[in-house]
């Protein structure tokens, strides 16, 4: 089971999502695939995460986690034991996301959503200050990252399987050209 979550701003209609949502179609494997849309609260978001993973045995279960959804990934795995795949994820999201206080909009709607003061403290609480087992983590992150330093990401999955991507950007927009390998880390691949 694949359990997908998306970045700030974003939702299930990504690229990266679609691509994979496509991805596992294809493979007959739809149904082991999850990708909710998040709430802006993170304590929401991560209530939502919580409730699905815990369908699911941690042994067969892989988070996959884009930038804030990589945070919380972070989190998620740590208390699970489970695996999980980091797309440029955030690694001090609290002190990145403090200046986006106020009303925003989602990139693939344009629907309005507020992003409370409150939620920095919320994302404190998920703060994840060193990884256990690193084994269990597979980071992909691009040297091109526009909103994020890739730098900080290499240091919190350090001893993780890692693919650093010489340029790209934040969305990872050739994002195409990894997902074999992500599913690959994931145990899905092509049946013969």
């Amino acid at each position: 089971m694949i359990l997908y979550l998306h970045g700030f701003r974003s939702s299930p209609q990504s690229f990266k999502t679609s691509l994979l949502a496509q991805r596992m179609a294809a493979l007959g494997r739809a149904d082991e695939y999850v990708c909710p849309q998040l709430p802006p609260s993170p304590r929401e978001a991560i209530l939502l995460a919580q409730e699905i993973a815990q369908k699911c045995d941690p042994a067969t279960l892989t988070l996959i986690g884009s930038s804030l959804g990589g945070y919380y990934a972070t989190w998620l795995a740590e208390r699970l034991g489970c695996r999980a795949v980091m797309l440029n994820p955030a690694v001090h999201a609290a002190r990145d996301l403090a200046s986006q206080v106020g009303v925003k909009t989602q990139y693939h709607s344009n629907e309005p959503f507020e992003f409370k003061a409150s939620y920095i403290d919320e994302l404190q609480k998920l703060a994840v200050a060193q990884i256990t087992r690193p084994e269990r983590y597979f980071l992909i992150a691009a040297t091109g990252d526009e909103l994020l330093d890739w730098h900080e990401m290499v240091a919190l999955f350090a001893g993780a399987k890692q693919h650093i991507i010489q340029g790209s950007d934040h969305g990872i927009s050739d994002f195409a050209e990894y997902a074999d390998e992500v599913l690959a880390f994931c145990g899905i691949g092509a049946r013969a």
